[in-house]
């Protein structure tokens, strides 16, 4: 069975449409991270899904390092009909999951693709708040 911790926060309780989400996998290879997404609804919500970014700069083939995710459901897939907890549910399931095959990070994405052991290894290093391959990362272990 796949857990994951998630919790939300709302910065200014007056904005409900603004919100921070923290995802704490306890299993995969993003185990023991602490990772926190900004949450932005606009007023044509559910039309257009929300904004979503990580805070924490960390390596991963469908979050660049900017913070941009590569979620179909926060794109091409998004319809009126999903709600806020699908795309939790989806955001967990990128730290369970990583997909090489829709990346945002081509080096990450690379990594999984040809060498799992090393991407785990660059995982680990990086959530450290190492470098891998001359980039440096938040540190995001507990």
């Amino acid at each position: 069975m796949l857990k994951i911790w998630s919790m939300t926060e709302f910065p200014d309780p007056d904005d409900i449409l603004n919100f921070i989400l923290t995802i704490e996998p306890d299993e995969g290879m993003y185990r023991g991270g602490v990772f926190t997404f900004t949450f932005a609804i606009n007023q044509n919500f559910p039309h257009e899904p929300p904004k979503v970014r990580c805070r924490e700069k960390i390596y991963h083939p469908n979050i660049d390092l900017e913070g941009k995710v590569c979620l179909n459901i926060l794109r091409e897939d998004w319809k009126p009909v999903l709600n806020l907890n699908a795309v939790i549910v989806g955001l967990q399931f990128l730290f369970l999951e990583p997909n090489a095959s829709d990346p945002l990070n081509k080096e990450a994405a690379d990594d999984l693709r040809q060498t799992r052991e090393m991407f785990k290894r660059n995982v680990r290093t990086s959530m450290g708040g190492g470098s891998v391959k001359g980039v440096s990362y938040d540190k995001v272990s507990k």
